[in-house]
């Protein structure tokens, strides 16, 4: 595997189950996920170049070791609850990479760190409800990644790191979550829920902007940022982010997305820039 344009690496908001495919829900307003969805379906052309595969790295799984997923035609998972029930048969057709997931493996193992794989397992909304919107065609093959159960954000940079040489080989590396993700919160509208989720997403920003080694530093330690618990009470959704971060070794990050929903500011990042095309 070769490409002499470097792929850079993202970290994308998934949304809310399979929100972009729906009508909101009663009560939230009709355009709620409208620039998300406009952001997401931009970022082929931000890009600027296609790219070989994608390796993917969702806030919807966890595994004790760091698990590829090795499958040629993918089922679904639909892991969300109480939507309407037409957004339980979307279809994805998405395949794998039996190559990407051996290289995988093998950069991961040349690191030592220890892997695993799994054969079965579906694809979660993480992973297919935003790529329908980048890739509806589902042409790219598409290898997914676990995140560590522990949910170590060091231990998510040194997989980061260990997969850097992928994006040189025409893999873009995406860690999908949410930069709030604090479901008990999200549907209130105080000024207090509010003021934490711009203090911590203002952190966020000046963290993934900043020069790389002070950036890793700051992300390793996020929960040391102002309101970071009450907008991430479990990390999950935000550790992806790590994973993207880590494999963007010295390349500059920048707010590729930001906008206000229900009232929570979320963003989106880029790391490094876009292949010439």
């Amino acid at each position: 595997m070769s490409n002499p344009a470097r792929m850079p690496t993202l970290f994308i908001p998934h949304g809310g189950g399979p929100c972009f495919f729906m009508e909101p829900m009663p009560g939230m307003p009709p355009d709620t996920w409208d620039r998300m969805a406009a952001y997401l379906r931009g970022i082929p052309k931000a890009l600027g170049q296609r790219p070989k595969a994608l390796l993917i790295i969702s806030g919807h799984w966890e595994a004790e070791q760091a698990t590829v997923l090795n499958t040629d035609n993918y089922e679904l998972l639909y892991d969300y609850y109480g939507f309407p029930e037409h957004t339980y048969s979307l279809t994805y057709p998405a395949h794998g990479s039996a190559p990407v997931a051996a290289r995988v493996r093998e950069l991961l193992g040349q690191s030592g760190i220890d892997t695993d794989e799994q054969y079965e397992r579906g694809l979660d909304h993480g992973v297919f409800i935003p790529f329908k919107l980048i890739y509806p065609d589902a042409d790219i093959p598409i290898v997914q990644l676990s995140l560590l159960h522990c949910l170590d954000p060091a231990a998510h940079f040194a997989i980061g790191k260990a997969l850097a040489p992928l994006r040189d080989e025409g893999v873009l590396i995406v860690g999908s979550g949410l930069s709030y993700h604090n479901l008990r919160y999200f549907f209130r509208t105080d000024a207090t829920s509010r003021a934490a989720s711009d203090n911590f997403d203002t952190w966020l920003g000046d963290a993934v902007t900043a020069e790389p080694s002070k950036r890793e530093q700051l992300l390793i330690n996020w929960q040391q940022a102002p309101n970071a618990l009450d907008c991430h009470p479990r990390s999950e959704h935000l550790i992806p982010l790590m994973v993207a971060a880590g494999a963007a070794a010295n390349d500059a990050g920048h707010i590729a997305y930001n906008d206000q929903v229900l009232g929570k500011s979320v963003s989106g990042f880029q790391f490094g820039s876009a292949p010439a095309p």
